[in-house]
C-alpha cells in the first residue's frame, strides 16, 4: 500500500477477496453478527473459574447503587466507611449519604476552577492546561483524595438524612447546566483579569458566581443540614438515638477514621518505581488533601492489600472496569473474551505500553472485600461494585488475579501494612504530575 494516497479500486478489491478466502470467514460472521463480539468471543473455561468462593471474606451486606452518575469514587470511599461502622455498631445494611459529598465536591470544584481561571487568564484557551480545565468543569469523576478531602473538611451523614434526588440519580441534565455555566463564567473571568479589572472586581464577579453555584446544586440536590439526628435500630432490634450531631460530630465519634494514614498505592509501569507522585490539577478543595501517589510492582499492592483484607477492613480500588468485563454476571477476568483469536488478531500491549498509548484508563473505583488465597497466593478477588444489585451476584464481582494485574491501577490501604523500605518513600519530594497524565 502507498503512503498519502487515496485507497484505488484495486486495493479495495484485494482486500475484500483476501476476507472472502479466509478460511472460516463465514462461520466467524454469521456468529459475530448474530450474537455480537463479546458473546461470540466468550471463553467459556474462564467461567468455570471464577467460583464466589474465598478464603478471606468480609461481610459487607447490601451494594449501593450510584445509578445514572460518575460517582464510583464517592461511592466506594462511603463503601469503606459504612463498612467500619456496620460492624461496630451492628447495622448490616447501613449507608452513608453518596449526595452530602457530592454537594460539597460540586461547590468546591467550581470554586477552584474559578481561582484557576484567573491565575491562568494571561494564557490562550489554547494553552494545554487551561484546555484541560475547560474541557469539563462540571464533571462527576475524582480520585480517592478528593474524596478523602470533602470527608475530612465536611463529615459525612446517613443516607436517609440526606437522600438520592432525581438529578443525583441522573446526573447528566445538571453535568450540562454546570459545565456552560462554568464556561461562560470563565469567559467573564478572564475577560476581567485581561481587561484590567481590579481584585475587588474580580472577587466579587467570582462571589457572584459562586452564589449561583451554590443555588443551582441546592436546588438540585438539596442543601445539607448542618445539624441532625441520628436514630436507627441495629441487627439485634435495639434502638438508638443521638441528636443534635454535625456531621463532622458524626464521622469523630462514629467512624473516626484518620484518612491521613493511607495511602494510595499505584501500579503505573510508564513511571519509576519507589517514587511519589502528584496530580496538582485534579485537586478539588483549596488548601484541602493533596492528590498523591506511591508507585510500586503490582505485588506490593497486592501484599498490601491481603495484609488489610486480613485485618478486617475492606479497600478502595481504581481499575479499568470497561476491560474484559461480563457486566451482567459479574466476572472480571484477563482471559474473559479471546477478541484476537476471533479475528485473527495480536492487539496485546504491556501494562505500561497501555498507558503510554491511550489504551488504559482509571475508569471506575470499586471496593475490595474478600481474596482467595491458595498456598498464601491470590488466585481471585471478591468485588463490591456500585451498579445495584440486579447485577453480578447481588451486585458483588469475583475478580480473577490476572486482571487484578492487568487493570488495576490504585488500592489505597493504611501505611502500616506497607514493607519498611516502601515506607521510606512516602518522605520523598512528590514528581508533579502533567493534568493529562495517564493516571488523570
Amino acid at each position: 500500500m502507498k503512503f498519502n494516497q487515496p485507497l484505488t479500486n484495486e486495493e479495495l478489491q484485494q482486500m475484500r477477496q483476501k476476507l472472502t478466502d479466509r478460511p472460516g470467514h463465514k462461520i466467524v460472521a454469521n456468529a459475530v453478527m448474530s450474537n455480537g463480539i463479546n458473546k461470540t468471543a466468550t471463553n467459556a473455561k474462564v467461567i468455570a473459574k471464577l467460583n464466589r468462593t474465598f478464603s478471606v471474606e468480609i461481610d459487607t451486606g447490601t451494594v449501593a447503587n450510584q445509578k445514572h452518575s460518575g460517582r464510583c469514587w464517592l461511592f466506594s470511599i462511603l463503601n469503606t466507611l459504612r463498612h467500619q461502622f456496620a460492624t461496630q455498631y451492628k447495622v448490616k445494611d447501613f449507608e452513608l449519604s453518596q449526595s452530602y459529598l457530592f454537594f460539597w465536591d460540586k461547590i468546591e470544584r467550581a470554586n477552584i476552577f474559578y481561582d484557576r481561571m484567573i491565575a491562568l487568564a494571561g494564557r490562550p484557551t489554547t494553552d494545554r492546561d487551561v484546555d484541560f480545565y475547560l474541557s469539563s468543569p462540571g464533571t462527576d469523576g475524582g480520585q480517592w483524595a478528593m474524596a478523602a478531602a470533602l470527608v475530612q473538611k465536611y463529615g459525612v451523614v446517613p443516607r436517609e438524612t440526606f437522600p438520592e434526588t432525581a438529578v443525583t440519580e441522573d446526573t447528566s441534565d445538571f453535568d450540562m447546566l454546570l459545565n456552560r455555566k462554568m464556561r461562560h463564567d470563565a469567559m467573564k473571568l478572564r475577560a476581567l483579569v485581561n481587561g484590567g479589572a481590579t481584585d475587588a472586581e474580580i472577587a466579587d464577579t467570582k462571589q457572584q458566581f459562586m452564589d449561583q453555584i451554590f443555588r443551582i446544586t441546592g436546588q438540585s440536590v438539596g442543601v445539607p443540614p448542618e445539624k441532625f439526628d441520628l436514630e436507627y435500630r441495629d441487627d439485634d432490634k435495639k434502638y438508638h438515638l443521638d441528636q443534635g450531631l454535625t456531621p463532622k460530630e458524626f464521622y469523630d465519634k462514629y467512624i473516626g477514621i484518620d484518612l491521613d494514614q493511607y495511602v494510595v498505592l499505584t501500579n503505573s509501569p510508564d513511571k519509576k518505581y519507589d517514587e511519589m507522585y502528584a496530580l496538582p490539577s485534579q485537586d478539588n478543595i483549596e488548601g484541602g488533601k493533596h492528590i498523591e501517589f506511591l508507585n510500586e510492582p503490582m505485588d506490593q499492592l497486592k501484599e498490601a492489600a491481603i495484609k488489610q483484607l486480613q485485618a478486617g477492613e475492606t479497600i478502595w480500588f481504581g481499575n479499568d472496569v470497561l476491560q474484559q468485563m461480563d457486566r451482567q454476571k459479574g466476572l472480571l477476568d484477563s482471559d474473559l473474551f479471546e477478541q484476537d483469536e476471533l479475528f485473527g488478531l495480536d492487539t496485546k500491549m504491556t501494562k505500561a505500553e497501555r498507558l503510554e498509548y491511550h489504551e488504559a484508563e482509571v475508569s471506575h473505583a470499586m471496593t475490595l472485600t474478600g481474596v482467595d488465597l491458595v498456598d498464601g497466593k491470590p488466585t481471585k478477588w471478591k468485588v463490591e461494585n456500585s451498579w445495584g444489585s440486579k447485577i453480578g451476584n447481588k451486585g458483588y464481582f469475583v475478580m480473577a488475579d490476572n486482571w487484578m494485574d492487568d487493570y488495576t491501577y490504585e488500592v489505597v490501604v493504611k501505611k502500616d501494612y506497607l514493607c519498611d523500605e516502601t515506607k521510606k518513600v512516602l518522605d520523598k519530594a512528590p514528581i508533579m504530575l502533567e493534568a493529562w497524565d495517564s493516571l488523570e
